[in-house]
């Protein structure tokens, strides 16, 4: 069946220009709520972006597609700004289905799960650098890593701080996943992995009482943690549309390619 995309609920960050652009769209298109939506319209950035699909995460996750207009900085996952012709672009759109990551972190005697759009990692929290194990679907792949830290990225989440922390980028759809050191001193000549897109990966923070570590989904974190799990949520399914000449697989690409 066609959607009409003609009720509309737009979303804006606290960005005067995201405003600006929202108020706009609202008086040409009318607002409506998540409920009542064909789509959410995000306006603003990544950041803004990755909010709202936690915050709109019940609808999202029952088919509910989100469009981004960037009115913001990097825009990664935004398409180009418009006002013109959007219930038409939204027909025309590409959909990209994207799967988060599910990140399950003990502190203390407490376990935590969180999902992550772009990337799980883990950071030291002190002076002193991380001694971390690596295992990968219950077999140790790394007896002791030690770096600032490390971190898991999902095919759309590469082109963020794994690329920043030179890591691979990966195509859209290639069932990998990014496994990648954070300024490693040991094993000097490490530069991460690939894994597979169901592999689980277990990182156990080694002498936790005198160097201490932080976990962080995205931008929720948790201090002082003692393991962290991470593995894709396949059960959880977002679309994301793009604009065909914007699509994220092209944005990928285009990324490598990048001087």
């Amino acid at each position: 069946m066609t959607v009409s995309f003609e009720k509309l609920a737009f979303q804006c960050s606290d960005r005067r220009i995201a405003k600006t652009a929202k108020s706009a769209l609202v008086k040409r298109y009318g607002n409506v709520s998540v409920e009542e939506a064909d789509a959410i319209i995000a306006l603003g950035g990544d950041g803004f972006m990755l909010e709202t699909l936690t915050r709109n995460m019940r609808l999202i996750r029952k088919g509910l597609p989100v469009y981004g207009m960037n009115r913001g900085t990097v825009g990664f996952l935004m398409n180009g700004f418009d006002k013109d012709d959007l219930p038409a672009r939204l027909a025309a759109a590409d959909p990209a289905i994207i799967h988060p990551l599910k990140m399950t972190a003990t502190h203390g005697s407490d376990t935590v799960n969180e999902l992550a759009f772009n990337e799980v990692s883990l950071f030291r929290q002190t002076r002193q650098a991380a001694h971390i194990k690596i295992t990968i679907d219950g077999r140790e792949r790394m007896p002791k890593l030690i770096a600032d830290g490390v971190l898991v990225a999902t095919p759309a989440g590469s082109t963020a701080y794994n690329l920043s922390a030179h890591g691979p980028v990966l195509p859209l759809g290639s069932d990998i996943l990014a496994l990648t050191p954070i300024s490693a001193f040991r094993p000097r000549r490490w530069r991460g992995a690939l894994v597979k897109a169901d592999a689980k990966v277990v990182f156990d923070v080694l002498n936790p009482e005198k160097r201490p570590v932080s976990a962080t989904a995205d931008n929720i974190e948790y201090r002082d943690i003692t393991r962290v799990a991470v593995e894709q949520d396949i059960e959880t399914s977002l679309t994301l549309l793009f604009d065909p000449d914007h699509a994220l697989d092209e944005k990928i690409l285009r990324e490598q390619f990048a001087t």
